[in-house]
Parts: C-alpha cells; structure tokens; sequence
C-alpha cells in the first residue's frame, strides 16, 4: 500500500520527505503554545487566547494575497520566502516575555504561514496526476503526522513548566526544522513555476477570487470546510488542551501522549483508508468524518465527567479522544485537497488552495477565542455540545455538496471499468 501511494515523480517524493522533516519540530511545540503563553510566561487565558487569535487574523489577510502571487510569479518564489520567515518567528517564541512580543511574534509567525500551506499544495498538485493524487495527499497527511507524533512524544519528555529553558529549546528547534523543506525546494530548480500561460493582451483574464467565489460546489466545499475546522482542528490548541488539563485535570503530558496516539492511529490507519475510499464518494466521506469528530468530542467529555472519581480512566478518554479524531483526519486529509484541486483550473490554482488555506485562517481565529470562555461555562459541557453539534452540521453540508458534484469530482469514476478499446475492421 505504501509502494501504491508514493508519487510518480521522485521530485514530489522528496517534497514528501520535507514534509516529514519539518513536521518534527512541529510537533515540538504544538500541543503547547496555550501552556507555554500561560503557564510559563504569565499571561492569562483570555490574553493567550488573543494571541493565539491574532496569528489567525494575520493569516486569513495575507492568504488571498499569497495564492495571487503562486498564480502570477509561482509557487516556489512564494513559499521559499515564507518558510525562512516561518523559521524566524517560531525560533522568537522562545523570547516572548509579555503580551506585546507574543503578539509581535505570532504577527511574523503568521506571515510566514499564510501561503506555506498553499503553496506546497499547489507545487505538489502539479507534480501528480489526477488518478494518483487523493493518495499522495493522503500520504503527505501521514507524514506530517508521523513527524507532530515524533516530536510531541520527544517534547512529552523534554517540557516542564517549572523550567522555562526546556521550552525555548524546543521552539528553537522548530526554527531549524522548518529551513529543511526550504533547501529540499532550493535543490529542485524545475519544481514550482508558475502553471497557467500568460494571457496576451487580446485574450481575456482567467479571472481572480470572484471566479473561485462564484464556483458554487467550491463555495459549499468551503462552507464545510469552515463549519467542521472551526468545531474541530481549531479546537486542538486550545479547546483541547485547555479541557484535558483544566477541567479532565490530566497532567499536561498526558496531552502529549494523546497526540502521540493520534498520530499511532493516522500512522497505521492512513494506508488502509486510502485504499478503502479510493473510487467511493468524497462527499460521503466528508460526512463520515464530521460524525467521526463529533463522537471525539463526546469521549473527552466523558474524560471530564470521570475526572474526580478515576484520574486513570479520564486520562485514557483524553488519549482515545485523540486517537478518534485521527481516524477522521486520515478520511479528511485525502479528499478535501484532492476536492479543492479537482474543481480548480491551472490558472487559478494557488487562490483555489489559498481559499481552502483561509479555512483554517478563519477557524483559528474564531476556536481560540471562543473556546476559553465556553470551557469555562458549566464546568466545559457548553464547550463540549457546541464543538459536537458543530461537527454533526458540518456532516449535513457535506452531503448537500453530493448533487453539486459531476460524477468524476465526487470520486466515483475510479470505480467505473475502462471501455475497452474497439478493434477496427479490416478493409
């Protein structure tokens, strides 16, 4: 299944081993930027929530301009620019005193990270044909996750509150890790030009971001998308961060562990799901994995119910939380960018995956700021049923996105069997 999945062209199977690389130091940090503005550096939940926000809001602005320049200069001139911007800001968090400089860097931060997402999604679209990129993509989401599990199960061990150094190491580590897909693009001249011809003067533009908002199946494949970001991946920095360690009351490497068996779960899962949905309807899919989050949700509630009496079984219902939400994610992970570039055209298709990008722009800016205050209402039940009906919505817009779709965009025509091709008659 691994041999199936890896890409044709060995330009993108190295693209996929930066992926791999750059992820490590990811998980270095992520499941602890909310403890770390907290705990470690002082600031109350309400400000670091802010701050976390604010990276939101400075990514959902720069996005449309960064899918604008793919279109018009090329991808490789975009992104290779962003990640050594990338690498700077994460490399100052380990400077950050105050809410101010958390602020500063989370601004640079965002600026880095508004086109890296589309940007590599559009260079690795245009190395991979139609039939074999559902797979490639999903084995990219593999390895972005082996790698967040590989660092996170390394930081688990590392972190402590109490020592404030042990966090600056690990944010600086995450600065160096991010140059690595940069040199990989370096070492790769032909890879990430621009896609679409250059109109001459007589011809007529192929349009901007109002012909991708006019693309009705896309704008329901946002609203989606939307919708289950915001009561789902947005929800993982904070929201279920801050539930495992407040209300659950887990010790914080319990939180580290959880996210070590999500990536145990995409790991081992991903490969088989990849089989199992290829030739099957993505919009059915999509809906799966709303219910599938949603069920997530309810565990780690559980996880808070059973906090007072049995600390055990409530740290077990945070890492099954987690490891539920990856069997969503590796449905997810494969369809929505193999959706997002079946609908796209070469011209416009770093503001196709730039929209798609803003996505998670949009949902990171409102998750954070919501999510302390509802986990602080009613003991987090209200945290809980928003996030799960959330899900459950997002399901019910997958599937009216079905009748939208030509049968080849919804994925089915991979089922279909190959005409066979008729033998002329001899004269």
């Amino acid at each position: 299944m691994l041999r199936r999945a890896l890409p044709r062209r060995s330009e993108a199977r190295r693209l996929l081993l930066g992926t791999l690389l750059s992820a490590v130091g990811r998980g270095l940090t992520l499941p602890f930027l909310f403890i770390y503005l907290t705990d470690v550096r002082g600031l109350t939940d309400t400000r670091a929530g802010l701050v976390i926000g604010w990276y939101g809001v400075v990514t959902l602005v720069l996005s449309p301009l960064g899918g604008t320049l793919i279109d018009r200069i090329g991808a490789r001139r975009v992104v290779v620019p962003c990640l050594l911007i990338e690498a700077i800001g994460t490399g100052s968090l380990a400077l950050v005193h105050s809410t101010g400089s958390a602020l500063l860097v989370m601004t640079v931060i965002g600026i880095g990270s508004s086109a890296i997402w589309s940007g590599q999604n559009t260079i690795l679209a245009s190395l991979t044909d139609d039939d074999e990129r559902q797979r490639v993509f999903g084995l990219n989401f593999a390895l972005l996750n082996l790698g967040i599990g590989i660092g996170g199960m390394t930081s688990g061990a590392i972190v402590d509150t109490a020592r404030p150094g042990t966090f600056q190491a690990i944010y600086l580590l995450d600065a160096v890790t991010y140059l690595l897909p940069a040199l990989i693009l370096l070492t790769l001249p032909g890879v990430g030009h621009r896609l679409g011809k250059r109109p001459s003067a007589h011809e007529p533009s192929a349009g901007g971001y109002l012909t991708v908002l006019r693309d009705r199946p896309f704008r329901r494949l946002v609203i989606f998308g939307l919708i289950l970001t915001t009561c789902g991946y947005a929800q993982v920095d904070v929201g279920f961060a801050a539930y495992a360690v407040r209300v659950a009351e887990v010790n914080p490497r319990v939180v580290a562990w959880a996210l070590a068996a999500n990536t145990v779960m995409i790991v081992l899962a991903q490969l088989l799901v990849i089989r199992r949905i290829e030739g099957r309807s993505r919009t059915r899919a999509l809906a799966v994995v709303g219910a599938v989050f949603a069920a997530a949700w309810l565990v780690l509630g559980a996880a808070g119910l059973v906090s007072a009496e049995n600390a055990v079984l409530a740290a077990l219902c945070v890492v099954l939380c987690s490891a539920i939400f990856g069997f969503g994610e590796t449905m997810l992970s494969p369809v929505m960018p193999a959706l997002t570039n079946a609908l796209a055209t070469d011209e416009l298709r770093g503001r196709y995956n730039a929209m798609s990008s803003m996505i998670f722009g949009i949902s990171g800016v409102i998750g954070p700021v919501t999510a302390g205050p509802l986990i602080g209402a009613a003991n987090g039940m209200v945290w809980v049923a928003t996030v799960v009906g959330g899900c459950l919505v997002a399901s019910l817009v997958a599937l009216s996105l079905r009748r939208l779709l030509t049968t080849e965009q919804d994925g089915l025509a991979a089922t279909a069997p190959a005409s066979p091709t008729p033998t002329p008659a001899h004269a």
